[in-house]
Order: C-alpha cells, then sequence, then structure tokens
C-alpha cells in the first residue's frame, strides 16, 4: 500500500479532523435551542461557527460539507417558529454527518493512477 496521499487530500484530512468537537457542540447547542436554553450571543457564535465551517470547507473543495454548514447558517439566522427551526438544524446536523463521513472516505483514499498510466 506505497500510495501516498495528495497535498490537497492532506489539507482536508487536516481540516476534517477539526470538526468532530464542532459538530458536538453543535448538537448541544441545538439541543439548547429545543428546550428553550439558548440566548442571541449563543446563537450568534452558533452562526459565526457554522460560517467559518462553511467557509473553510469551500477552500478545500468540500462541497456537502459546506453546503450542509451553510443551510444550518442559514436556518439559524431566519425567523419562524422555534421547533421548526431546531427539526431542520437537527435534520441538517445528520447532512453534515453524512458530508463529513463521505469527505473522510475521500480524503483517505488514495488517489489511484489515471487511466492514461493504466494503459
Amino acid at each position: 500500500m506505497g500510495a501516498k496521499l495528495s497535498s490537497k487530500q492532506q489539507a482536508q484530512l487536516a481540516f476534517l479532523e477539526t470538526l468532530p468537537p464542532k459538530m458536538a457542540r453543535i448538537k448541544i447547542i441545538i439541543e439548547e435551542m429545543g428546550s428553550l436554553r439558548t440566548d442571541d450571543l449563543t446563537i450568534k457564535g452558533f452562526t459565526r461557527m457554522l460560517d467559518e465551517i462553511k467557509s473553510s470547507a469551500n477552500q478545500l473543495s468540500i462541497n456537502t460539507v459546506a453546503d450542509a454548514a451553510g443551510l444550518m447558517s442559514t436556518m439559524a439566522r431566519r425567523g419562524g417558529g422555534l421547533q421548526m427551526k431546531v427539526r431542520g438544524l437537527r435534520e441538517l446536523l445528520v447532512s453534515l454527518r453524512s458530508g463529513y463521513d463521505m469527505a473522510i472516505k475521500a480524503a483517505t483514499t488514495p488517489e489511484g493512477p489515471s487511466v492514461a498510466e493504466e494503459a
């Protein structure tokens, strides 16, 4: 298994390794929102963290993570019923985790030789 990860994959992996504690924090905040224990400052910090995840993921071309974080940020900012917002955030957290799992798999799978090299 002498194949090595590309520099892009290494950068993606370094970023992805920072996400599990952030996703745990996101889950805690969503549950606090559901039980009415959050204030405006917590929500602003929450949306800022999601925006940072989106920005970093976009820079590294991890689109599934960037899209989910962007949608979560938008959902957290908008008005409307709190229970609808919490339900939407929970569903988007599942999407974020799914995107994270796919990104980890892609970043840890060494890039194989191209078709031209095989011929």
